[in-house]
C-alpha cells in the first residue's frame, strides 16, 4: 500500500545476494483492489517489480514472503496469490524448500507476531521448511528505546498511516534475514 514491504524486500534481497553464489529476485503479487479504491486509500504507485505467477515459486531454491497485515493476518492480495498455488500443492512442488516471512503492520498491536504465525499454515500445507530468524539478529532484537518492528519470526516494520518509514534498525534486520535464510538455503541445497 505505502511501499514499506517493498523497502524491507529490497534489503532482504541485498542480504541474500551478499551470500556467495546466491541470486536473489524480487517479485510482487497481483493487486486485487480496483484503482479507484487504491486512490481513496492514498496508496503509493506500484513499482516496476515484476508480477509473480505461482509457477515461479517452484523455480526458487528458497523463498522469503513479505506482506502487509490486515487485522493480524496477511493481506488479501497475498492470500489470493497463495490460493492460486493449488497446482503446486497438489504436486508438492514446494515441499522441502526453506521459506521465511516478513511483514509490515499499522501499529504495535497490529500483528507483528500473529501475522507470521497465521501465515505459517500456508507454508506447512506446501511442505515448506519455515526458517525463522529467532534471535540471530543479536542486540537489535532487544531494542527498547526506539520503535522497532520484527520478531523472532522475521523482519518487520510499522507503517502507521504510511508516513513512518522503516527505521535503520528495521532495515538492518531485513538485510540480516535475507543473508541468514540465503545461507541456510545454500547449505540445504549443497546437501541435496
Amino acid at each position: 500500500m505505502y511501499g514499506h514491504v517493498e523497502k524491507l524486500a529490497q534489503e532482504i534481497s541485498k542480504g541474500a545476494a551478499s551470500v556467495e553464489g546466491v541470486e536473489a529476485k524480487l517479485w510482487q503479487v497481483p493487486e486485487t483492489l480496483p484503482e479507484e479504491v487504491l486512490g481513496k486509500m492514498n496508496a503509493a504507485p506500484k513499482s516496476d517489480v515484476p508480477i509473480i505467477t505461482p509457477d515461479e515459486l517452484a523455480k526458487a531454491d528458497g523463498l522469503i514472503f513479505g506482506f502487509p497485515t490486515r487485522f493480524g493476518m496477511m493481506a488479501a492480495q497475498f492470500k489470493a496469490f497463495l490460493d492460486a498455488t493449488g497446482g503446486l500443492w497438489r504436486t508438492q512442488a514446494l515441499a522441502g524448500k526453506p521459506a521465511g516471512i516478513f511483514y509490515s503492520t499499522g501499529s504495535q498491536g497490529g500483528g507483528q507476531e500473529t501475522t507470521p504465525l497465521t501465515a505459517i499454515t500456508q507454508l506447512v500445507h506446501h511442505g515448506m521448511i519455515f526458517v525463522p530468524i529467532g534471535y540471530t539478529f543479536g542486540a537489535g532484537m532487544f531494542e527498547m528505546e526506539n520503535i522497532k518492528g520484527g520478531s523472532p519470526y522475521g523482519a518487520g516494520t510499522y507503517a502507521g498511516d504510511g508516513s513512518r518509514q522503516p527505521s535503520k534498525l528495521e532495515l538492518e534486520q531485513a538485510f540480516h534475514q535475507g543473508k541468514y535464510i540465503a545461507g541456510i538455503t545454500k547449505k540445504l541445497k549443497g546437501t541435496a
